[in-house]
């Protein structure tokens, strides 16, 4: 039998207005990730970005003619976008024209610039990692050829609002970085020692605030860390969450809390060293913190919202506990505290959660995404 012939490598585009490396937002993280897996494949990967480097890579490319600062809300971006008009779409060809691109991937209707989705031969990709505003949605649908989503929920949610979701194709958020997970014995070291953890960016479905406020009663180290995103909901928000995290924490004596967020390297081996990772998410269409955590086999304690029970899993093979949002914040922690108590099942959920994290490694995301859209 003839093999079938092996297709060239790809170019593939991202365009995300707010991308910076580091930032503290699953939508940079996840593009991140997806980039290196389709590089590790031999494939090339860049990333549009209007915003502002920490310092040069050839992979990460200035658009100049949208001229908005970060963070902002999505109104101040839409007067950007609106105000470079032509100019931005001659850019954004130019651009893609310059880097023979294959693919272009939008990564979301709004920030990923779909709703001025350009016309050129490359294929076009919307990434609708959340469904946000139908005045963006809506045109960017009309102008692309392919749409993908991180999970199931994100199709659930477009459903509910309308949208015929039939041919869009679920292709999950992937880890950026392979970090070794603690033995066993390290690990119920960290059981028995070591702190829990939280980390997030300040927005109001993080749900930070009112987690650091019950933990007035907590007899075991915590340790937060939180930090800006590019985008808010109104200018301040992200402002007013921190001071309210700090007016929460002033109440703990056994909580940490600091802002400024963690590099995207260090992550893993931070949350390596937790005993247990809490995700106090209210909304969460896929929950890479999650992801992270079970990655290095660190249990994680969430809510039972969205996509973080079928993420962290509810069975026998779960990578950690789901609690009923109805119970609130205490329950986060009484659950995390339960779990430490216990070794037997702190081990099992240990070694189940790295397993679950397995299917995520950014090359085997990348060979899904590629399938999806060639």
């Amino acid at each position: 039998m003839t093999e079938a012939p092996e297709q060239p490598p790809l170019t593939v585009a991202f365009v995300l207005a707010s991308y910076t490396v580091d930032a503290p937002a699953g939508m940079e993280r996840a593009t991140a990730a997806l980039a290196s897996g389709l590089r590790q494949l031999g494939h090339r990967a860049v990333i549009l970005t209007a915003a502002e480097q920490p310092e040069p890579d050839p992979d990460v490319i200035r658009l100049h003619t949208l001229a908005s600062s970060f963070p902002c809300d999505d109104d101040t971006l839409r007067r950007a976008i609106h105000e470079a008009g032509d100019r931005l779409h001659r850019e954004i060809v130019a651009t893609f024209d310059a880097l023979g691109v294959d693919v272009a991937v939008y990564v979301d209707a709004l920030w990923g610039l779909g709703r001025v989705a350009v016309q050129h031969r490359a294929r076009s990709v919307l990434a609708t990692h959340v469904i946000g505003h139908d005045e963006d949605l809506a045109v960017a649908l009309a102008s692309v050829e392919h749409v993908v989503a991180p999970s199931s929920t994100v199709l659930d949610q477009a459903r509910e609002q309308g949208y015929d979701t039939d041919g869009w194709s679920v292709i999950p958020n992937g880890l950026l970085h392979d970090h070794p997970r603690p033995d066993e014995a390290a690990r119920e070291t960290l059981r028995r020692r070591a702190p829990i953890r939280v980390l997030g960016r300040l927005g109001p479905e993080k749900n930070i605030p009112a987690l650091v406020n019950e933990a007035r009663l907590l007899e075991r180290p915590a340790e937060v860390v939180v930090a800006d995103a590019g985008f808010e909901t109104v200018p301040g928000a992200q402002g007013g969450e921190w001071s309210r995290c700090q007016h929460a924490a002033a109440h703990s004596p056994w909580l940490h809390l600091r802002s400024g967020g963690i590099r995207w390297a260090d992550v893993p081996a931070w949350l390596a060293e937790a005993a247990v990772v809490i995700v106090p998410s209210l909304r969460e269409s896929f929950g890479l913190v999650a992801l992270e955590a079970m990655s290095v086999g660190t249990p994680v304690v969430c809510y039972d919202v969205d996509h973080l029970p079928s993420l962290v899993g509810t069975g026998p093979e779960a990578g950690g506990v789901t609690v009923p949002k109805s119970q609130g914040e205490h329950a986060l922690w009484t659950a995390a505290g339960d779990l430490l108590g216990d070794p037997v099942r702190y081990r099992h959920l240990s070694r189940a959660a790295y397993y679950r994290s397995r299917d995520f490694r950014p090359i085997t995301v990348a060979e899904w995404f590629v399938k999806a859209v060639r």
